[in-house]
């Protein structure tokens, strides 16, 4: 039972581990912008770096890109997530701008062994327990009791992939409480792209209901699985009522 705990609580969320009820929920309203804080230096309280035991982690740090700071990633056969907790309406738009120097080319969605891409951004939600499924909300009770956290109950995950084409989504090859949706391939590599994506829609879409509140954002770069390297920029995360 333990082991299957353990499995569960790192599959919820791909690359985010244990770590991610360890800090103290509702750190802030919304994410700190990274433009307003200086290059180097500590994380703002409100953003943490995960990384997975017995795994070599993804490099996170704040950098200048003309003349702005953003946040780098490099992911070296390495694995890691940037987590922000915070808690807002699920009726927001999330907006935010993103970079990678490559993408993942031995990357594939549908295997484990290939669940890897050059970015990640995930959105987070608050489904209640009493509308999970009853085998899940067992394996939720599981991780609970052993090792005393609240996961994520859903996510959406929008990536930088490299072959599949822009808008095609399917679950996490480890569950289905992860949607994954590419964003961007291979072909915009090198050039700094801008999103903004209506999440509530996004999640009634994958999970066929309404979407809860939001309980935060992570960003990451991950090649544990390709042992490729790639590395990733982000700009400020925004969240703003959707129109």
């Amino acid at each position: 039972m333990v082991r299957r705990a353990a499995t569960l609580a790192l599959a919820l969320t791909g690359t985010l581990t244990l770590a991610w009820a360890r800090q103290d929920a509702a750190d802030a309203r919304v994410p700190t912008p990274f433009s307003q804080l200086a290059p180097g230096g500590d994380w703002a309280a409100d953003w943490r770096v995960h990384t997975l035991p017995n795994q070599p982690a993804t490099r996170f740090s704040r950098v200048r890109d003309n003349e702005i700071t953003v946040v780098r990633a490099e992911a070296d056969a390495s694995a890691a997530t940037l987590v922000s907790r915070f808690r807002a309406d699920a009726h927001s738009t999330v907006a935010w701008r993103w970079k990678v120097d490559r993408t993942v080319a031995s990357a594939d969605l549908a295997r484990k062994s290939g669940d890897d891409f050059a970015a990640r951004v995930y959105v987070f939600f608050d489904v209640p327990a009493e509308d999970l499924p009853l085998t899940t909300r067992i394996k939720y009770a599981a991780v609970k009791l052993f090792y005393k956290v609240d996961l994520p109950t859903a996510a959406l995950c929008y990536v930088w992939d490299h072959g599949h084409p822009e808008g095609h989504s399917a679950w996490s090859a480890y569950t289905d409480r992860v949607r994954v949706i590419v964003l961007r391939n291979k072909v915009h590599a090198n050039e700094w792209q801008r999103e903004s994506r209506d999440v509530a829609a996004d999640f009634k879409t994958a999970f066929g209901t309404d979407a809860p509140a939001i309980t935060g954002v992570a960003l990451g770069s991950d090649t544990d699985q390709t042992k490729e390297r790639v590395v990733a920029l982000f700009g400020d995360v925004v969240l703003k009522p959707a129109p």
